[in-house]
This record gives structure tokens, sequence and C-alpha cells, in this order.
């Protein structure tokens, strides 16, 4: 048997691929290149432009107009309502499910500190697992261990939504808008909020103590934090079609205080297709290295066709060494 010392691969003897890429075989690549991506680009820019959004800020709007220089003063202020009625029109026909997202603006839920502050094995086995220290400073509450604690919990969104279109009311499904994964491995079943937003410093939402943490749905949305400063979060669906001019009502109850942060709140509905949500991004990342590659290919073949380069002359790289010799 041959020692493992002279094989072919511990000895680099493995027969090698060299391919020389010469102009014609550069060029016809780049072209192909752009030949597939800015089709596939227009294909994915056309989908996405068939998704139908209706988005609308009302941070703002939602202030009363004696508050407009103190919004800080007025989110705090308990004895005042926070209930706020939005009107929106639909642009196009929304074909269900449509779906209902918040998007904050300025929210950096991907800081440092802010995305420590959690504990995943107190999430999913509550009390028996007592080490919660990277839950600071939302830890305990009265020396009472909190359920589930830390900073992205404690900051959980508590604006609330209520459609209507005409006379009747229009249903919002809750359910099913966390991750199957996360619900499953992530949240106990028999984990169950405990002294939760009990302190003399209130966060956003409270959640029901009879309910386990794996069937409340917007605080698993929530504590999946975003990567960016601006992103959404999907609130429920509505379960219906809304037809091309459809008034809906919206009623806002205004709780969460973006003012502190000179953040913003939008409420979304959207529609999605086989490319998911509306984004543009992707489409014009294809077109833009489509555009690029053929134009790289025109480039390189202005220079071919002016200066070809000579194969098996070997008289021009003679001149060459003589040249660089002197």
């Amino acid at each position: 048997m041959m020692n493992k010392a002279y094989y072919r691969f511990t000895q680099q003897r493995l027969p090698t691929c060299k391919p020389v890429l010469k102009p014609a075989c550069v060029i016809s690549i780049l072209i192909l290149l752009g030949v597939i991506s800015i089709p596939v680009g227009l294909t994915i820019l056309r989908a996405s432009e068939n998704v139908t959004e209706v988005v609308d800020r009302y941070d703002v709007e939602c202030v009363p107009s004696q508050y407009l220089n103190n919004k800080v003063g007025y989110i705090k202020d308990d004895s005042i309502p926070k209930n706020c009625t939005r009107i929106l029109k639909v642009p196009k026909q929304m074909k269900a499910p449509v779906y209902i997202y918040y998007e904050l603006d300025n929210f950096y839920q991907n800081h440092r500190r802010y995305v420590k502050s959690r504990c995943d094995k107190q999430l999913l086995d509550g009390l028996g697992h007592g080490l919660t220290s990277t839950c600071k400073p939302e830890e305990y509450s009265h020396d009472k261990l909190i359920v589930p604690c830390g900073l992205i919990a404690w900051s959980l969104f508590n604006d609330t939504y209520s459609f209507s279109r005409g006379t009747s009311k229009l249903k919002i499904n809750r359910k099913n808008i966390a991750w199957k994964s996360d619900k499953e491995y992530k949240f106990g079943n028999n984990v169950y909020p405990l002294n939760f937003q009990n302190s003399s410093l209130i966060g956003g939402a409270k959640l029901d103590p009879s309910i386990p943490l794996s069937e409340q749905e917007d605080l698993i949305v929530w504590m999946r934090t975003a990567a960016l400063p601006n992103f959404r979060k999907l609130y429920g669906k509505i379960e219906e079609d809304l037809n091309v001019g459809d008034i809906i009502v919206v009623d806002i109850m205004n709780n969460y205080n973006t003012y502190i942060f000179g953040g913003a709140k939008k409420l979304v509905l959207s529609t999605t297709n086989w490319l998911g949500a509306k984004n543009d991004f992707l489409g014009l990342a294809y077109l833009c290295v489509g555009s690029f590659t053929l134009l790289v290919s025109l480039i390189l073949i202005l220079l071919h066709v002016r200066n070809p380069r000579p194969y098996g002359d070997l008289s021009l790289l003679s001149w060459n060494l003589r040249s660089n010799s002197t």
C-alpha cells in the first residue's frame, strides 16, 4: 500500500486546469452576463411595481395642534386621549391577503447594548433559567425577576389599529404573523409573562400574563431585531379584497413614544407577489451589473479592434525584452 506521503494529492501532482482567457472569451462572458442580467432586472422591477402599497405617516398628524411644540409631553401625559383617525384611499385593487405593517424610522434596534439586553434561555425555559444578567437594566422589578426581561421586550411596540370600510369593520388576523421556527424553538409553551411593565417606567406594550410567550406573536415579531434603523414589522393581515377607490377609516391609538428620539411612525398596507413585498433594490442591482458588464465589453471590443494582440509572434516578445534591458 502506498504511503500517504506519496499520494499525488499530497505531492500536488494532480492535473490542473489553467484556462487562458483570450480577449474574445472575456468579451463573450461579459456580454452573456449583461444579456442575462438586464432582462432579469427588468422582470424583478416589473414584479415590484405590481405590488400595491398604501403608506401613511401619522406620528405628527395624530398630535393635537396645541402640543406640536411639546410632542414628548403629549405622549407622556396619560390624561390626554391618544386616539386618532386617519383616512386612506386605495389606489389599485388589493387582493387578499393585505398585509398590515408598522414602520419605524430612526430606531436603532441594532445597537449593541440593546441587542444584548435579552435572555434567550429565559424566553424558552422561564424562571427555570436564573442567569439573566444580560437583561440589565430591565432585569428586576421591585426585586422580582421580570419575564421576559431586557430592553427589547420592555420597548415592545404598543400602537393599535382598527379598520373599517363604509359601515363595516375589517377584521384583522393577528395569528401566524411570526416565524414558525421562532414560535416552536425560541419561546416556551409553558413560559408566562411575570412582573412585566410593573415598574415606574413603562416602555411599551403590556403582555397578557395568562397567555404563554409562544402565543404572543406581537412580542415574537418585535424580538427579531432589525438590522437597519428604518424597518417594518408585520402587525396583521386583512383577509378581504380592497377595491379601487375604497375609503378605509383607520382608528389609531397613538401610544408609542418615537418623539423622544426624533423617530417617525408609518402605517403600511401592502400586497405581495412571487417576489415578496415591494422592493426595487434587487432589480436595480441586476440592471446596474448588466449595464456595467456590457459597457466593459464594449470598451474591450474597441481596444481589441484598434490594437489587436498578435499571437505566436515571438519577434514582438524579443523586441520587448531588448527594449526593457536597455
